[in-house]
């Protein structure tokens, strides 16, 4: 079955969850603790990994993101 994304990028949304991330002066540490409260449990290796786009996102992980981050989903892909 062929990928939805082509080349090497895991994911879609890395540089933007880097960039809102940066914005509110989160370390990837405190991102990882906030989404707990939300029952997504990210380790701050794996937020780095994402955001390297070498990892994949659920839509539950999104959803996650999006809460604690102050945004909604569909600004990830602008």
């Amino acid at each position: 079955m062929a990928r939805i994304i082509d080349g090497k990028a895991s994911n879609m949304v890395g540089d933007k969850v880097r960039e809102l991330r940066m914005a509110k002066k989160m370390s990837q540490k405190l991102l990882s603790e906030k989404l707990e409260t939300y029952a997504v449990y990210i380790c701050r290796g794996s937020i780095s990994r994402i955001e390297e786009k070498r990892r994949t996102v659920t839509d539950i992980e999104l959803y996650g993101l999006a809460q604690v981050l102050g945004v909604d989903i569909g600004d990830f892909f602008l």
